[in-house]
């Protein structure tokens, strides 16, 4: 229970449903602890009182359980450390493989619990002994992509209440359950970000020298320029270069060894291929041969249909039609039809 709309109708669904819920809350380090007099994006006092108050409203216990110094260590200096790298990392990717269905997976094992349901949108479906994961219903909403890190032991105990349903619905069945969260507004930014901004976060965060100016380059290597630093450009980026050109000029690639910015027109721009690392798939078993699939590479990328060459705890993806954004650090995601195939990270 975040104390947000989602998982408040999930658990009063699954308590109207009969089930034996327990409300667990976690206590997430954020910005707001690391600097006095920034607002906490994650876990503020008002979203404890209100998970609570729900809680209590459904007549559930609620659980409050603090694993700031861990969800730093697993997703917070994750996410520094990728941007540090010349990488643009999706710091829910590890969130939810390693906090929710690891962490909070295991307490609510520990309490005797069977299933975590979450509100998140989307879906399982066990077939003869495999479970798959499945896009959520509407579209919009999909979350699947950012649960593609989660595996047969994960699926096997997760439940989605909300999954068969659309944002506009979950917020009538809040209002029928009389949840005062039914009209509250969802932050778009990342939870422990204090004021939603990135760049200044990492410029308070980072190492020591991990964030300094160096050249941006064309793809001839000319200097046109100076770069911020590294962690402030991301693949395909057009505004905020801050270079005057007789054509628009586009992120290209980021050399972190050399700590340049690379950029070039909008046809020097498209990529046909990539390469994904530690490749994880939902069923547990690795493909010996290659296959199509639809791919996204972010998050809210449009599909794109793909050829996938398998190699080891590796891929290389062909994509039909030439790609704009291919970015380092982002995850791959494998589709077929609604059924996640599996993710990996773009090398």
């Amino acid at each position: 229970m975040s104390g947000g709309v989602d998982s408040s109708v999930a658990a009063a669904l699954l308590v109207e449903q009969g089930y034996d819920v327990v409300g667990i809350m976690l206590k997430l380090w954020s910005d707001g602890d690391a600097e006095r007099g920034r607002a906490n994006r994650c876990c503020t006092p008002a979203d404890t009182d209100a998970a609570r108050s729900i809680a209590q409203q459904l007549d559930i216990p609620f659980y409050l359980i603090n694993i700031a110094d861990s969800f730093k260590s697993i997703v917070v200096d994750y996410f520094i450390n990728e941007y540090a790298a010349g990488r643009t990392p999706n710091p829910c990717l590890e969130c939810n493989r390693h906090v929710r269905f690891e962490l909070l997976l295991n307490k609510a094992l520990g309490l005797g619990a069977q299933y975590l349901a979450t509100g998140h949108y989307a879906r399982v479906r066990q077939v003869d002994d495999q479970y798959q994961l499945l896009r959520g219903v509407d579209p919009k909403k999909d979350q699947a992509y950012v649960l593609s890190v989660l595996g047969q032991r994960e699926l096997s105990h997760a439940m989605w209440p909300l999954g068969e349903m659309t944002k506009p619905q979950v917020r009538e069945l809040a209002a029928k359950f009389k949840l005062p969260v039914a009209e509250k507004v969802e932050s778009q930014d990342l939870c422990f970000l204090a004021n939603g901004d990135y760049r200044d976060f990492l410029n308070r965060h980072a190492p020591e020298g991990a964030i300094r100016p160096g050249p941006i380059r064309d793809t001839a290597g000319k200097v046109l320029g100076q770069h911020q630093g590294l962690p402030f450009y991301t693949i395909g980026q057009r505004k905020g270069i801050g270079l005057a050109a007789a054509e628009a000029l586009y992120v290209i690639a980021l050399d972190a060894a050399e700590n340049t910015v690379i950029v070039g027109t909008a046809n020097e721009l498209g990529r046909r291929e990539c390469t994904a690392r530690n490749m994880h798939y939902v069923s547990g078993q690795v493909p010996g041969e290659p296959f199509r699939a639809m791919a996204k590479i972010r998050y809210k990328a449009r599909e794109a249909a793909v050829t996938v060459y398998p190699d080891g705890q590796a891929v290389r993806v062909v994509f039909d039609d030439p790609q704009r954004d291919i970015t380092p650090g982002q995850g791959l995601v494998l589709f077929d039809g609604e059924v996640v195939i599996g993710q990996g990270f773009i090398e």
